[in-house]
């Protein structure tokens, strides 16, 4: 059996640092061809791509060639619905960066593909198998920390810098929905995942911190997993970022997850440990991620993981937040005194 064939749809940031080396460091994998209508993208990616690979604007063009098995979809989730369902329904298996879509309206879109059209689908929910996620969750199911527990999801990036082409792009990007449906994806499967619990969304709030935005740069919410009471924040777009980190604290003990390198510390009164999963955590987790598409596409599973209604679950729970978040947003107002 040959090597997979892969065709790499989006040359943007992700796309050029995170897919394409994951690609290219494999053995069983070829890059056949890749995707990107911007003529400034092409350009900027061709002395990255191996020599011989094309580069075509319509994905169309790609899924003609006999030699494509697969599609990694690096694309922005106002576009990902139509091209997941064009490759799925022409026989490829698909990867598709998340949030699968901007809306649970948009993903609606889904609901023409088949069973088996599905079944072909992987989300790249990234972070959900790394080593660091897997040992916190093993340390929360050992009830090392205690039955009862309180967990903090914060979450920063993009932060504000005088480059000002990617502050303009995310500025464009908020158009489209707040941080949390574009991050909120891999944190509510994240919290799945560790509490093996559906959440309850109890209230949330947000914040615009300077006008003229699409939508809410900082949002923030408390939900509950089962007998785990959860705060999540998500912030963009600021001139300095809090840590981004996940923190589980119970009465026995607290475990910090780093949100940069997934450097995992447990403290209890026993003492601290701290695990540092190498190599770093974009290679090993983008790396782990391929290699589920080519047991999918190999036939080592039948079943995608995640999955298209994982994705599809976690941009419900994002977009439930952004809309109580937004509905609790309320311009000041000046109080009267006397």
């Amino acid at each position: 059996m040959g090597p997979l064939g892969i065709a790499l749809v989006g040359l943007g940031e992700i796309g050029r640092t995170a897919h394409l080396p994951a690609i290219l460091r494999r053995h069983d994998v070829r890059l056949r061809v890749a995707v990107e209508p911007a003529a400034a993208q092409r350009a900027r990616s061709a002395p990255l791509l191996p020599p011989g690979v094309p580069v075509v604007e319509r994905l169309a063009a790609a899924l003609d060639r006999h030699d494509v098995d697969a599609v990694v979809l690096a694309t922005p989730p106002w576009v990902t619905p139509d091209l997941v369902i064009e490759a799925a329904r022409r026989g490829r298996f698909v990867l598709a960066e998340k949030p699968v879509a901007t809306s649970v309206a948009a993903g609606g879109a889904y609901a023409v593909l088949t069973a088996v059209e599905c079944a072909r689908i992987q989300v790249g929910l990234t972070y959900r198998h790394d080593p660091g996620m897997i040992a916190l969750r093993e340390v929360i199911a050992s009830g090392e920390l205690g039955p009862a527990l309180l967990v903090r999801a914060h979450i920063y990036d993009e932060q504000r810098t005088a480059d000002t082409a990617h502050s303009t792009l995310i500025e464009s990007t908020l158009g489209h929905g707040s941080p949390v449906v574009h991050e909120g994806a891999h944190v509510f499967d994240w919290l799945r995942f560790l509490l093996d619990a559906e959440p309850e969304l109890q209230d949330a709030w947000s914040i615009r911190t300077r006008p003229g935005l699409g939508a809410p740069n900082l949002v923030g919410a408390r939900l509950r997993y089962g007998t785990a009471e959860v705060l999540v924040e998500f912030g963009w777009l600021l001139g300095a970022l809090p840590r981004t980190e996940l923190t589980v604290l119970g009465d026995r003990g607290m475990a910090v997850l780093d949100g940069r390198t997934f450097d995992l510390t447990v403290t209890t009164d026993a003492g601290s440990r701290t695990s540092t999963p190498v190599p770093d955590r974009a290679t090993r987790s983008f790396d782990r991620q391929l290699d589920r598409l080519v047991g999918l596409a190999r036939g080592a599973t039948d079943r995608p993981d995640p999955s298209l209604d994982d994705g599809l679950r976690a941009l419900a729970v994002s977009e439930q937040v952004e809309h109580r978040a937004t509905a609790a947003h309320v311009p000041p107002r000046r109080m009267r005194t006397g």
